[in-house]
C-alpha cells in the first residue's frame, strides 16, 4: 500500500510540475524578481533613514548635554564666588554625570555613523545590482517575446499549432465531405442514365427507350459536327450532310452511280 501511495505522489508531482511549466511565463517571473529586489532596496533605505534619524537624535542630545555641562560649570563658579562650596561641589558632581552621559552618547554616535556609512555603501551597491538586473531583465524579456513570436509563426506555417491543427482538420473534413458528395452525385447520374432511377425533372411519360434513342441521336449529331470541322481543316469545303434519321448521307459518287 505504501508503494502505491509513493507512486501516486510521484505522479501527482509530475503532473503538477508539467502544469506549472506550461503556465509559467518567464517574463512574469523576471518582473516578480525585480519587484522583490526593489522591495529589498526600499527596506535598506528605510533602515538607513532610521539609523540616520537615531544619529541625529543623539547629536541633539549631546548638544543639549554640552549646554547643561557648561551651565553647571558656571553655577559652580558662582557658588564658589558666593562662598557656597557645598553648592559648587553639587554642581560639579552633576557636571561629571553629564560629562559621562556625553561620553557614552558620543560612542553611540560614532557607532551609528559607522553603521550609516555601511548601509549607505550597501544601498548603493544593491541599487547598482538592481539596475543591472533590470537591464538584463528587459533584454531577456525582449528575446523571449521575439522567440515566442517566431515559434508561433513557425507553428502556424507548419500547421503544428493547436489552432492551425484544428483548421487543418476542419479543411480535411470539408474536403472529405466534398468528395463524398461528388461520388454520390456521380452514382446518381449513372443510375439515372441506366434507367435504374427516373429523372424527376423530365416530362411525365418519357420512358427509358426514348431516352436511349435520344442519346443515339445526340451521338450522331456530335459525329456530324466532328466531320464538318475536319472538312474545314482539310479545306474540302462543305461538311458531309447528315440524314434526317441520324445516319450519314450517301457520298455524291455513289449517289450518281445509283
Amino acid at each position: 500500500m505504501t508503494s502505491i501511495m509513493r507512486r501516486i505522489a510521484a505522479l501527482f508531482r509530475i503532473k503538477v510540475g508539467k502544469a506549472l511549466d506550461h503556465a509559467e511565463d518567464p517574463r512574469e517571473v523576471l518582473d516578480y524578481s525585480y519587484q522583490k529586489q526593489l522591495d529589498l532596496v526600499q527596506k535598506v533605505r528605510r533602515g538607513l533613514a532610521d539609523v540616520a534619524t537615531s544619529r541625529k537624535r543623539i547629536e541633539l542630545q549631546i548638544t543639549h548635554l554640552d549646554q547643561s555641562s557648561a551651565k553647571l560649570e558656571n553655577q559652580a563658579q558662582q557658588a564658589l564666588a558666593a562662598g557656597r562650596e557645598d553648592l559648587a561641589r553639587e554642581a560639579l558632581t552633576r557636571r561629571a554625570a553629564v560629562t559621562s552621559q556625553i561620553t557614552d552618547l558620543r560612542g553611540q554616535e560614532v557607532s551609528l555613523q559607522a553603521e550609516e556609512e555601511k548601509l549607505t555603501l550597501a544601498a548603493q551597491r544593491l541599487q547598482a545590482r538592481v539596475d543591472a538586473f533590470r537591464t538584463r531583465k528587459e533584454t531577456i524579456k525582449a528575446s523571449y517575446t521575439a522567440a515566442e513570436a517566431q515559434t508561433r509563426i513557425s507553428e502556424a506555417v507548419t500547421g503544428i499549432s493547436e489552432e492551425m491543427g484544428d483548421i487543418g482538420l476542419a479543411m480535411q473534413r470539408a474536403q472529405d465531405r466534398t468528395e463524398q458528395l461528388k461520388a454520390r452525385a456521380g452514382a446518381l447520374d449513372e443510375l439515372i442514365a441506366t434507367g435504374a432511377l427516373e429523372d424527376a425533372t423530365l416530362p411525365a411519360g418519357r420512358d427509358d427507350i426514348q431516352a436511349q434513342l435520344d442519346a443515339v441521336s445526340e451521338g450522331h449529331d456530335i459525329e456530324a459536327e466532328l466531320a464538318r470541322m475536319k472538312a474545314q481543316l482539310t479545306g474540302s469545303g462543305a461538311a458531309p450532310a447528315v440524314e434526317a434519321a441520324g445516319r450519314p448521307a450517301i457520298p455524291p459518287d455513289k449517289e450518281a452511280a445509283s
